[in-house]
């Protein structure tokens, strides 16, 4: 019995993490100008170990991979899958400049079409 629980176990393990999570910690990493070496130390983990998880080659623990998030400032979140999409765009939007360099804050469920010349609604 304990043969096919661990035969289900194994077929559930990832092969790495995935690749758009892998390249976001890497920019994160970057952004703050840490090389490999650097987060490592401040993990207690070896440049290897930080560069076989940025490679795929290591699928770190939870709470290394919570550790590793965290000290980029960043959090995971938990999504139902079919709002990944909506969730993806708004952090596109998000990162995007203000196109009108006005840096106000931006509606986030406008669609940008928007036009200003627009006579108001009469309110009944």
């Amino acid at each position: 019995m304990k043969d096919d629980i661990r035969k289900d176990i194994d077929a559930l393990r990832l092969e790495g993490l995935p690749s758009d999570l892998r390249r976001t910690l890497k920019e994160a990493r970057e952004e703050r100008g840490w090389s490999q070496r650097e987060i490592a130390s401040r993990l207690s983990l070896t440049q290897k170990h930080i560069s076989g998880i940025e490679s795929g080659k290591i699928v770190p623990r939870y709470d290394t991979l919570l550790e590793l998030v965290r000290i980029l400032d960043r959090d995971l979140l938990m999504v139902p899958r079919a709002l990944v999409p909506v969730v993806q765009s708004l952090i596109r939007d998000h990162l995007q400049p203000d196109k009108k360099g006005e840096g106000e804050e931006r509606s986030l469920y406008a669609d940008g079409d928007e036009d200003s010349t627009q006579e108001p609604r009469d309110e009944v």
